[in-house]
């Protein structure tokens, strides 16, 4: 189902067809950026974004995005703020934070998080001291960079053990999991990943969390817009903390989110301001609530089931091209495939289907040395496209990495993303 704003035409002239926000006194005051943000608006319209930690916001959340309250310091919570004037900006989280409980389940939400890699710092620090150990799953396997990665915090701080998966079916091994808990008695496990496109077991994570004392971390990331949707199981009642992002399938503003319960209420908020963080972005959170809103609606929740149709109509068409699907199939919205079949590695695969005009991430592969390719369908399926388009998309993917054509593809792609544009007028 396509959010309803302005399309944005291949030929960028006029910011009233360009982009849904009113242009004008930026094309007069500052054409230069203007420009770039025209021409971004182009780029989206015009090629395919199969990213699958991107998104189209509704109209709704861009305008909150642009309000008044990106002019307003707020440094603090509701009610207690270190600066004056902020009755709306209270309010503004208030609804924030009343929506992401109801939505979710949760008995306490923390909405200010700048991103999904703040709120895993703030879960960190509120749980963790320096030097503890975490097991979460491997970088090889599809960890984030915030699962130990040596050039981040977490890597620096934090002694990470990796859990991995099964090397024939791309499952993760849980029987490993329990194992290295046993062994190593982590202060706490994160269950979630990158680029794992099945639903992690958050009954059996708890148990092994358990069974050695340890907190488990959900790092929801990727599915909470399918959790919001009904689409994917909720973590919420198994874990102790939920971080997660605004926007990816969700569909709200870049940013993130904390869930936890009361017991953990006050040590998650003080983690997230005065110790990690400054002033809350008042603008984003106002988005972020708008967001949770839309999500409670019967239509986001038609869409969280249709990603994920359409990620397995897409899946069963790569692998009918000769791609390698990782667990040979999804259950999300992501979709991992080996292009190695096809005689190309994941970075060429990409650099050609780059040039055809369909944008998207590789990836680590869960055996060896090489890389896939990352896919996701929440962006083409916020545009309005169907399971038929799922499926010529998969040719046109085949086709492009055995690289037929570029030219003739790119103008089957834009002519396929002109029919779905993110923002119809």
């Amino acid at each position: 189902m396509p959010v309803t704003t302005p399309a944005a035409p291949e030929a960028v002239s006029s910011p009233d067809t360009a982009m849904p926000q009113d242009f004008g006194a930026l094309l007069r005051q500052d054409p230069e950026i203007a420009g770039v943000l025209l021409a971004e608006a182009g780029r989206q319209a015009n090629t395919l974004q199969l990213i699958a930690a991107e998104n189209f916001t509704s109209p709704a959340v861009l305008a909150a995005l642009g309000s008044p309250l990106a002019n307003k310091y707020a440094e603090g919570y509701p009610g207690a703020r270190h600066h004056g004037g902020c009755e709306q900006a209270d309010e503004a989280e208030r609804i924030a934070v009343r929506r992401a409980m109801a939505l979710f389940g949760a008995e306490h939400a923390n909405v200010q998080p700048h991103s999904g890699s703040s709120a895993v710092l703030a879960a960190y620090a509120a749980l963790l001291r320096p030097g503890d150990t975490v097991l979460a799953m491997g970088l090889p396997y599809g960890g984030h960079l915030t699962h130990g990665a040596p050039g981040n915090f977490s890597g620096r701080w934090f002694e990470f053990v990796g859990y991995g998966v099964d090397p024939d079916s791309g499952l993760i091994d849980y029987a490993q999991v329990r194992a290295l808990a046993r062994a190593r008695r982590p202060k706490a496990i994160v269950c979630g990943s990158i680029s794992y496109p099945r639903h992690p077991d958050y009954e059996r994570f708890r148990d092994i969390a358990d069974e050695v004392g340890a907190y488990l971390i959900a790092d929801a990331a990727h599915p909470m817009g399918l959790i919001a949707g009904g689409a994917a199981p909720s973590p919420v009642p198994y874990a102790d903390v939920v971080c997660a992002t605004t926007h990816k399938v969700l569909r709200g503003p870049r940013g993130g989110m904390i869930l936890c319960g009361v017991e953990l209420a006050e040590r998650i908020d003080r983690a997230v301001f005065p110790f990690t963080q400054g002033g809350a972005q008042m603008h984003t959170v106002a988005a972020k609530a708008v967001a949770f809103g839309e999500a409670e609606t019967p239509a986001f929740a038609l869409y969280a089931h249709q990603v994920v149709a359409h990620a397995r109509v897409l899946a069963a068409g790569l692998e009918a091209e000769g791609f390698d699907i990782t667990t040979d199939g999804t259950d999300t919205h992501i979709v991992v495939a080996d292009p190695g079949p096809l005689g190309v590695d994941g970075r060429t695969a990409r650099e050609r289907l780059v040039a055809a005009g369909m944008v998207l991430d590789t990836c680590a592969l869960p055996y060896g040395d090489a890389r896939g390719i990352r896919l996701g369908t929440a962006a083409v399926t916020t545009q309005g496209m169907d399971e038929a388009d799922m499926a010529r998309i998969a040719v046109l993917f085949g086709a492009a990495v055995r690289d037929d054509d570029p030219e003739r593809l790119r103008t089957e792609v834009r002519e396929l993303a002109e029919r779905n544009p993110p923002y119809p007028g």
